[in-house]
């Protein structure tokens, strides 16, 4: 669909079927709607989407092993009918359980139902973006029962991570200081300073909080690989062992028979000695 011209009057109503006709799809700005307000959702800062990226690939990961559910990306919005508005928010990402009342079809461009976990990435662009992720999104999802509610920042300050207890949005308590680990998806685990860091996969499938997700088949074929040499060294340095042993044997056997050996011919010496001094005595006797 092409773009439409921006509003005139940036405060003018716009009616909900309007919106879904007219803005949802818009293809230069980003709106979401607020009870008949655009709201214009602008994009994060670099180092905020490498974060969100990040995140989105280990999230990837996770589901690929355990395939529980489905997510969705940047532009798919969701209705939420709260007390006293209705308003239509885009997710930078929202995780949808396969046990979720309301499947996630292939062919949707809206979710009709609530998420199970909604991501967004922090756009700092103004106070009052800052305020519709950080409160009013925070609140929206709350009310809609959205299990889980996690923003991504490039800065350690904004980053928060939710999960909804009693209606409400308690922050997720840290495993070892650090490592957030999600109720929705059991297993779903990381480490909130990875998420600056952003280790590499190979870095990361040995490592406990990940290895139960990040390349597991892999990790098995490393283990396995590892075993396979590990035991042919192991035979290896046993024939070593073995071909050691066959040659002190043989010097052993070697040695015995020289000895034995001497010790004929000194016993065939003294015969001979012996045989001497008869033939001489018999000799000396006549």
């Amino acid at each position: 669909m092409s773009a439409l011209p921006a509003l005139k009057n940036p405060i003018e109503p716009v009616t909900e079927q309007e919106y879904w006709e007219q803005y949802y799809n818009d293809s230069e700005t980003n709106y979401e709607w607020n009870n008949a307000c655009l709201e214009e959702k602008l994009v994060s800062d670099f180092i905020t989407y490498l974060v969100y990226r990040w995140f989105q690939s280990i999230l990837n990961q996770y589901l690929t092993v355990n395939p529980i559910a489905e997510f969705t990306g940047l532009e798919m919005g969701f209705r939420l009918q709260l007390a006293n508005k209705v308003t239509i928010r885009k997710p930078d990402l929202g995780v949808v359980l396969n046990n979720n009342p309301v499947a996630l079809s292939p062919t949707d461009r809206t979710y009709n139902g609530v998420f199970d976990m909604c991501v967004e990435a922090l756009s700092d662009s103004s106070e009052a973006e800052i305020r519709r992720d950080t409160i009013v999104k925070k609140a929206e999802y709350a009310s809609v029962g959205i299990k889980e509610y996690y923003i991504l920042y490039g800065l350690n300050y904004q980053m928060e991570f939710y999960r909804l207890h009693r209606g409400l949005y308690v922050p997720v308590e840290r495993v070892d200081g650090d490592v957030v680990q999600s109720g929705v998806l059991p297993g779903f685990q990381f480490r909130v300073g990875d998420l600056h860091s952003r280790p590499s996969f190979e870095s990361m499938m040995d490592d406990p909080v990940y290895q139960g997700f990040i390349l597991p088949d892999y990790r098995r074929e490393k283990i396995a690989r590892g075993q396979a040499e590990e035991k042919a060294l192991k035979a290896e340095q046993q024939t070593v062992i073995e071909a050691q042993r066959a040659r002190e044997a043989e010097r052993l056997a070697k040695t015995e028979t020289q000895r034995a050996e001497k010790a004929e011919q000194r016993v065939q010496n003294v015969e001979a000695e012996l045989a001497r001094l008869k033939a001489l005595l018999a000799e000396r006797g006549k």
